[in-house]
């Protein structure tokens, strides 16, 4: 009996050529897989010879802390198990289908008894997006603040990068960052994940109106997000790990991005180090909030513009 014919397997990767595009040549499946992890290997050395300085001063100031405590100190436990139950309650209950669940049956039968202003069949998504907006204000910011006000009266919420001090001190860095991204940006601008994914509100071309309501909701998320991430969690942390708070808390920043394009994940972990370690040597999330918006807007600019085309109108008809 002969022994069985199979085909052979293709390992090779695929050709790559000036006419397919880089956009093509990252859509290949191995390529796309590899291609993340392997740019961040290299630019992990570059990160090291930028913030070194920062993690040594970080490492050195947390000993001395530790040194200093009169007895245990409870704000890093009470912190991560604050972190799980805000990330839970932001699963399971601030999205927009526990809106549609929830919350719209109400806001119907409130139109119905006469406030018309409400427009439910017209802007319900909105409604939706402004929900989830308003869970992350609430969990990234007030939640933090009020158990903080209760449990650690002494902490002044202000050292959790609120201070303007710091804001102009490193803008050169964060320039270099945001061009960094804004080059990878031209790259994934046309990926099909990117195009279908950008903006989250489908109906920002519709109008202006759409458009502007909805960025500013997505601005103030990402607020929410410096404050919670880069304020208050890398605040409380660095005074018992030091500069491990930032790997640390890059962890949980990374998988808030998981269900967004792939290579948007990946550059979360960058991101997370990059602008923890920033807010952790200037003592400041503005910066890095201005750095957000800037590339989430143009994000969502691009991918209007590449797909459904800018809003011709201020108000939707």
């Amino acid at each position: 009996m002969k022994p069985a014919q199979f085909p052979p397997i293709d390992v090779s990767l695929p050709e790559f050529s000036a006419a397919s595009g880089l956009g093509v040549f990252l859509e290949q499946p191995l390529v796309k897989a590899l291609a993340p992890v392997l740019v961040i290997v290299a630019i992990a050395p570059i990160l090291h010879r930028l913030f070194r300085s920062t993690w040594a001063e970080l490492d050195l100031a947390a000993r001395e802390e530790q040194a200093r405590a009169p007895g245990p100190d409870y704000q890093a436990p009470v912190a991560l198990v604050l972190l799980a139950v805000t990330l839970t309650l932001h699963d399971y209950h601030g999205g927009r289908s526990f809106f549609d669940e929830v919350l719209r049956e109400p806001l119907t039968r409130l139109e119905a008894a006469g406030h018309a202003y409400l427009q439910l069949a017209k802007f319900s998504s909105l409604y939706g997006f402004g929900w989830w907006a308003l869970t992350r204000v609430l969990g990234y910011v007030a939640l933090p603040i009020f158990v903080w006000k209760v449990l650690f009266r002494r902490t002044k919420i202000l050292d959790f990068g609120l201070r303007p001090a710091g804001f102009t001190s490193h803008l050169g860095i964060y320039a270099l960052c945001l061009g960094a991204v804004l080059l990878a940006m031209g790259v994934v601008a046309r990926q099909p994940d990117f195009l279908a994914y950008y903006p989250f509100y489908k109906a920002a071309s519709r109008s202006w109106f759409d458009f502007l309501v909805w960025e500013a909701m997505y601005f103030v998320q990402f607020f929410a997000l410096e404050f919670y991430f880069r304020g208050f969690l890398l605040g409380v942390l660095k005074k018992r790990a030091g500069s491990m708070a930032i790997f640390a808390v890059a962890v949980p920043y990374c998988m808030i991005h998981f269900g967004k394009p792939y290579l948007e994940a990946h550059g979360a972990i960058v991101a997370g180090v990059v602008l923890g370690s920033l807010a952790a040597r200037t003592s400041s999330i503005y910066a890095g909030f201005l750095v957000h918006i800037t590339v989430a807007g143009l994000m969502d600019f691009l991918a209007l513009l590449e797909v459904h085309g800018l809003p011709q109108r201020f108000w939707p008809l």
